[in-house]
């Protein structure tokens, strides 16, 4: 069931984010979290497609979203590369009974406790730049209504990325986009190395990391980067 007023909430921040000094990585993991808050998703993934084509993993709401995204990416196949691929939504679709589809990826996702998924592209007119992924503990199913609202979400968040940057050529997309991908690199390497180092769990890091850009106002990239320097001098 989706939830009107975390869906009112989500299109709030998309208005806030058409400011300067916009962060594509907090923007797109906010879009995780909220998308799994809307919709009562258990792991919410997104990922984008990099200027070779290359899909790349870039956001996720929790871990359990983080881990389904890469199995699908190391294997080839999944909901998410079938949504990318063909800009079709890939809705209501029972894990169960998907082997045939997903030979690698479903009996994993089922093993780790998810029963359903649904795929929705983050697309522009012709133009799909990654997919936005719902993983259900439940076997869920969306009305025709709901799948539009979701669809909605993704669309509006594109809109945003693309608005952000005044984007008129390929060329500047493609710019954006593999920053973007470059950054949260460096977020995933601090995230670890913190965790790591004060022996916390990667959720916990990425909390502090976020904590902290935003108390400074700087971006999660810059953070992140300071916390690796920081990192290095440590006895």
């Amino acid at each position: 069931m989706i939830s009107v007023t975390d869906l009112a909430d989500f299109f709030v921040e998309v208005a806030d984010t058409l400011v300067d000094e916009f962060d594509v990585v907090d923007f797109l993991d906010n879009l995780t979290a909220k998308a799994a808050a809307v919709s009562g998703a258990a792991a919410v993934g997104l990922v984008l497609s990099d200027h070779r084509g290359r899909v790349r993993f870039m956001a996720a709401s929790n871990e359990s979203g983080k881990m389904l995204e890469l199995l699908q990416l190391q294997n080839d196949e999944g909901p998410c590369l079938e949504c990318l691929t063909s800009g079709v939504p890939v809705i209501n679709a029972d894990l169960a009974h998907a082997a045939d589809r997903w030979p690698n990826f479903a009996p994993r996702a089922l093993e780790a406790g998810f029963q359903s998924v649904h795929a929705f592209p983050m697309r522009l007119r012709n133009q799909v730049i990654g997919a936005l992924n719902l993983f259900g503990s439940e076997d869920s199913r969306f009305e025709d209504d709901e799948s539009r609202v979701v669809q909605a979400l993704a669309d509006v968040a594109t809109i945003a990325i693309l608005q952000e940057r005044h984007i008129i050529q390929a060329e500047t997309l493609t710019e954006q986009l593999q920053g973007a991908l470059n950054s949260r690199i460096v977020i995933e390497q601090a995230k670890g190395a913190l965790a790591q180092a004060d022996g916390i769990s990667t959720s916990d890091a990425f909390d502090l990391l976020r904590s902290r850009a935003r108390s400074t106002r700087q971006r999660l990239v810059d953070v992140a980067q300071d916390v690796l320097a920081g990192l290095e001098t440590r006895p």
